[in-house]
């Protein structure tokens, strides 16, 4: 890793920046959010920083650590009674904007996979349609929370789609990760994600896009059924 071109890391650094500060507006300037999203960050470059995952034969395996946390978060957002509130008062208008970083992640991939760290199957010329979302996001977010020209069912069937679409990469990312799970990719695993700052993609970025989707498939189905 120590072969690529900086501007990688930089833009992914910023976009994992843009990010934050987008759920950030979205938790309506929240202090205590953005304190917590900030710990996680330093915690997991901290990690990312000392070789942390790059052990790649711990039983279980280390890239559990990265996103498992974050995920257990987002259920509990979504049972216990104080989440439900926190996720029913985020501003659907930045929940929908966020998306737009899909755009520089799918970039970043693609210049990884030149440079030998993810492979192919990563990038959109792979199995990774996730740009779609990105590229989107400006009009749903325009036509659909600004001029409000947009149906719920609309919107819902945009979340719903771009949800799968980041599942899809997910699990390709996981499968062909350098454990004892991987299934597939083993002439180029994807080990960008063993090193800072792209060990922040699975950690922070991956976490706040599917929360930003399911918060939002929240509101508009209650929406819905309030119509």
């Amino acid at each position: 890793m120590n072969n690529l071109p900086s501007f990688i890391s930089v833009v992914f650094a910023i976009t994992t920046i843009v990010t934050v500060a987008l759920f950030y507006k979205a938790c309506r300037h929240s202090k205590k959010v953005v304190a917590i999203l900030l710990a996680w960050m330093l915690l997991q470059s901290i990690l990312g920083l000392t070789g942390f995952y790059t052990v790649t034969d711990a039983v279980p395996p280390r890239l559990v650590f990265l996103a498992l946390p974050a995920l257990l978060v987002i259920v509990m957002l979504f049972v216990i009674a104080s989440g439900k509130k926190f996720i029913n008062n985020l501003d659907i208008k930045y929940l929908t904007i966020l998306h737009v970083v899909r755009v520089p992640v799918e970039l970043v991939l693609y210049w990884l996979f030149l440079h030998k760290a993810v492979p192919q199957l990563m990038t959109f010329e792979g199995r990774n349609f996730d740009i779609f979302a990105g590229l989107t996001a400006p009009l749903v977010y325009y036509f659909g929370c600004i001029k409000k020209n947009l149906s719920s069912t609309l919107m819902v069937a945009w979340n719903m789609i771009c949800l799968a679409l980041l599942l899809n990469i997910v699990i390709n990312a996981v499968l062909a990760a350098p454990t004892f799970f991987q299934q597939f990719a083993f002439d180029q695993p994807n080990i960008a994600i063993l090193y800072f700052p792209f060990n922040l993609l699975p950690a922070v970025v991956v976490p706040l896009v599917l929360l930003s989707h399911l918060a939002a498939l929240k509101q508009l189905l209650q929406k819905q059924r309030t119509v």
